[in-house]
This record gives C-alpha cells, sequence and structure tokens, in this order.
C-alpha cells in the first residue's frame, strides 16, 4: 500500500504585528524629518534629512535583522542568558569609567566610529534571563526563594543603569516586575507595589528633597521633579522644555495645524526630533493624530497578548509578554513626560523618536516576538 504523505506543519506568522512596526517606523520617519528639518538645515550645512537619513539607514537594517530573528527557534535565545548577563555587566561597567559624556550623563560608549546606547541591550537581556529563570523555577514563582533570584538578576541591572540613566532603570525594573506578575498566582504584593509607586508619585517633592538631603538623589534630579510640580517657575530654566512641548500640544487643537507647521520646531522645542516628538505630533495633527498613535500601540500590545496565549510554551510566552512590558511602560512614560504628568525622565517614543540603538534594538525584540508566533502550529 502506498504511504501516506505526512501532512505538512502549517504555522502562524503575524503580519498584522509586522505592518504594524513597518507603519509606525515609516511614520516615524516622516515625523522626524518634520520635527528636525529646520534645525538640520542650520546646524548640518543646509542637509534637512541629516536625522532622518541615519535613522532610515539603521531601521533597514534592523529591519532585515529582525526578519531574520523571527525565522529562528526562540528557544536559541535561552542558552546565552548567562553570558548576556556578563556582557550587559562589563557594557554598562566600560560605559561608567569610559563612556561618552552627554549633557552631564555618561550613556554613549564608542567602538571605532559608532556609538551605542548599552541600556537597550540591558533590556534585552532582562527579558531573556528572566524568562529562562521564571521557566526554570515553575511553581517557586510565588515563593521567596524564587522572588528573591528574579530581584538577584533585575535590580544590580536596574540600578547600576539607573545611576546614569533613570528612566532606563526604571523601564528595566518594570519589565522584570511584569514578567513576575504575570507568572504569579498571587496578585496582592504586586498591587501592593503599585500602591507605594502611586504615593512615592504623590509625594515626590518631600520625598525627593529628603532623598537629596542622604545624597541618594542628584541635584539635577531633584530639580526635574521640582520643575514637573511648577513649570511655570522655571520658564527659561528646567521648566523650558516642558512649557514649550505643552505650548506645543495645546496649540494643536482637533486636527492640527499641518504636517510639517508646526512653530515649536523652530528651536522652542529643544531636541523635538528625540524625547519629545509627541508634541509636535499633537501639534501638526493634532488630537485625531495623538489618538491615532496611541490606538497603534494599543493594536500592538493587543497582538502581543494574543500571541503570548497562543505560544507553545511558558518560555516563549514570557519573551513575548516582557517585550509588551518594555513597549507599554516606554510608551506610557514617554506621553506622561511630554504631557508633564510625571516628571522629565528623558525617554524616547518606541519607532518614532530619533534614536539609532533604540529602533535596532526594538527591531530585534520585534524579531524575537514574530519568532515565537512563528512556531505556533495552525490547526487544519
Amino acid at each position: 500500500m502506498p504511504k501516506k504523505k505526512k501532512k505538512k506543519v502549517r504555522r502562524f506568522y503575524d503580519y498584522s504585528l509586522l505592518f504594524t512596526v513597518v507603519f509606525l517606523t515609516i511614520f516615524g520617519l516622516v515625523m522626524i524629518y518634520s520635527s528636525s528639518s529646520y534645525m538640520a538645515q542650520i546646524n548640518y550645512e543646509g542637509n534637512a534629512g541629516y536625522f532622518m537619513t541615519r535613522q532610515a539607514i539603521i531601521a533597514l537594517g534592523g529591519f532585515f535583522l529582525m526578519i531574520l530573528i523571527s525565522k529562528m527557534d526562540y528557544h536559541w535565545y535561552a542558552r546565552f542568558s548567562q553570558l548576556a548577563i556578563l556582557v550587559s555587566w562589563g557594557l554598562m561597567i566600560a560605559v561608567s569609567l569610559f563612556g561618552r559624556e552627554v549633557n552631564g550623563k555618561k550613556r554613549w560608549l564608542g567602538v571605532g566610529p559608532l556609538s551605542f546606547q548599552p541600556t537597550e541591550l540591558v533590556k534585552i537581556t532582562v527579558i531573556v534571563a528572566m524568562a529562562v529563570l521564571i521557566t526554570r523555577i515553575g511553581r517557586d514563582v510565588d515563593r521567596i526563594a524564587g522572588v528573591a533570584r528574579a530581584v538577584l538578576i533585575v535590580v544590580p541591572l536596574a540600578g547600576i543603569v539607573a545611576a546614569n540613566n533613570l528612566s532606563s532603570g526604571i523601564i528595566i525594573a518594570g519589565i522584570g516586575f511584569v514578567m513576575m506578575f504575570v507568572a504569579s498566582k498571587k496578585r496582592l504584593p504586586y498591587a501592593l507595589c503599585v500602591l507605594a509607586a502611586a504615593l512615592i508619585l504623590i509625594f515626590a517633592g518631600p520625598i525627593g528633597h529628603a532623598l537629596t538631603a542622604m545624597k541618594i538623589l542628584k541635584p539635577y534630579q531633584l530639580n526635574r521633579i521640582n520643575v514637573w510640580l511648577n513649570p511655570e517657575a522655571y520658564p527659561s530654566t528646567g521648566g523650558y522644555q516642558v512649557l514649550q512641548g505643552l505650548y506645543a500640544i495645546g496649540s494643536g487643537g482637533l486636527f492640527g495645524k499641518g504636517l510639517g507647521e508646526s512653530i515649536q520646531k523652530l528651536g522652542f522645542v529643544p531636541e523635538s526630533q528625540n524625547d519629545m516628538i509627541f508634541s509636535i505630533i499633537c501639534e501638526e495633527l493634532g488630537l485625531f493624530g495623538a489618538c491615532l498613535v496611541i490606538f497603534l500601540f494599543v493594536f500592538m500590545i493587543y497582538r502581543f497578548l494574543l500571541i503570548a496565549g497562543n505560544a507553545p510554551d511558558l518560555f516563549g510566552a514570557l519573551l513575548v509578554v516582557g517585550v509588551m512590558a518594555h513597549i507599554a511602560i516606554q510608551v506610557i512614560l514617554n506621553i506622561a513626560v511630554v504631557t508633564n504628568t510625571i516628571p522629565n525622565t528623558g525617554i524616547t517614543l518606541p519607532f518614532i523618536s530619533y534614536g539609532g540603538t533604540s529602533v535596532l534594538f526594538l527591531m530585534i525584540e520585534m524579531g524575537m516576538v514574530l519568532s515565537v508566533s512563528n512556531q505556533i502550529k495552525l490547526e487544519r
């Protein structure tokens, strides 16, 4: 009798997530050009597309890297989790000792003519290392020993990052927190942590002064808290960027002034293509454009949840949850900073703000998520 042919396994690949990433990246390039063209012409010999071109080259390289990673078996990442932790520690120590100082902070590490921010690698390291740890310890994730092991991975890395980049330190701690929360059956301890964070935010002023007196916070960090509480009191110093960003948001109205018609980008909002790009989106595209951007990120998070819920195993699900936590926390913090809901922490809007290191490592993370989706088997 003739042998029956084995049915070829059909696998899922989340093209909806892929197209969302592509759309956000292209939209980001448009907004980078719009927000930076004036200052680029002044500072780079009339080259209005200086920032957009640099971002586009790195984004294109990152896109091909994302596609390559998405076709790999995601279990392969687990083999290098310990090595990634060691490399991350080495790079962060190197930044502290030899990093390039910009605005009084060492965040960049130079390799020949190139430079990058190692903190972006640390985020991926924490995602993979936590996924490996939680998968291995299983039910111990709810026990003190399991929590202690997670803390030993996340907190030291978050601490060394926060020394020169508080916002990234918060994100790294947040990634670990969300991954533990999702894996745990206990909800009360995590709810209490969220409540404590809210109380710290409410009483940020007195706490900030106390921590500065104890030399835990640096004076510039306390100044950011004071500016956040009363930006009008610092109109020409720390509050300048915040106020100009709020002016941009307020002047945009419902549908904005039109693409490329921002006034605040003409030197009023410093580095408008970076952390404050959301304010230029609000000014040029209005509330409608801002809501559309937020909707795209919400849709992206929905795709993450869909992939995590159907992942072949716990390790794959946790990888996706870690990436989701990173994107969600960073988007929330960026918009909160721009709208002066929280103190200015200097954080980019994923895929949209200018930053080659950021977009490259975000593409790597998207490749990891797509590799998990590609292992989901479709039933006939």
